[in-house]
């Protein structure tokens, strides 16, 4: 059974991008989890047990309430603790945001990604259809530093993940795309402290 005596236990894949979120939510609000690191080919029984879906994350909270949805994670971790008001701005257009990003954005990176599984387009077309969310959120950053204001918000780590794994198919393609704010926004989470103390690497369980 999973240990719940001493911490919260954070089933996690390094690479995931919905992992990569709710790590990121949970270190920003200083919640000190055990991570467990998974392998996608032989998943842990405990993991299964708590959340038969077997996609990760999955937090299991030491009263043994499960919440196995990234977002909901990123929300609970910010209950805790959110000393630069993220969910302050939790609005309509931070809503509409993640949800473009988690929908159709996240279907044509897959394509995209996965090109050769879906031969009923090229991955150029993939590529195009992905660029309407980035031209969006090259607008948005027209305006701010960050998609909503001029600092960190839950549209930002909610998104960059993906936003990183897009630019990572193609990465010559990526360099000379006209996205001058996007990538400067990318780079900067990139090279952020908190993202790199949710990438350190840990040893599969």
């Amino acid at each position: 059974m999973v240990d719940l005596e001493s911490r919260p236990v954070l089933y996690s894949y390094r690479r995931c991008p919905y992992a990569m979120r709710a790590r990121m939510a949970l270190s920003y609000a200083g919640v000190t989890v055990n991570i467990c690191e998974i392998s996608l080919k032989d998943k842990p029984a405990q993991m299964l047990q708590v959340s038969p879906k077997g996609t990760v994350p999955v937090l299991v909270l030491l009263d043994g309430k499960v919440i196995d949805q990234s977002l909901e994670i990123m929300h609970w971790a910010l209950q805790q603790r959110d000393i630069d008001g993220w969910l302050v701005l939790d609005s309509i257009e931070t809503k509409q945001l993640i949800v473009d990003n988690d929908d159709a954005f996240k279907l044509a990176l897959d394509k995209y990604k996965y090109a050769i599984r879906f031969p009923e387009q090229s991955a150029q077309d993939y590529r195009s259809q992905g660029e309407v969310f980035l031209s969006k959120l090259e607008e948005k950053l027209e305006k701010t530093s960050f998609l909503i204001r001029d600092t960190l918000s839950l549209a930002d780590i909610a998104i960059f993940p993906f936003v990183r794994q897009f630019a990572g198919v193609d990465p010559v393609w990526f360099e000379s795309a006209d996205y001058p704010k996007l990538k400067a926004w990318l780079q900067n989470l990139v090279e952020s402290e908190l993202f790199k103390r949710v990438m350190e690497k840990q040893p599969i369980k």
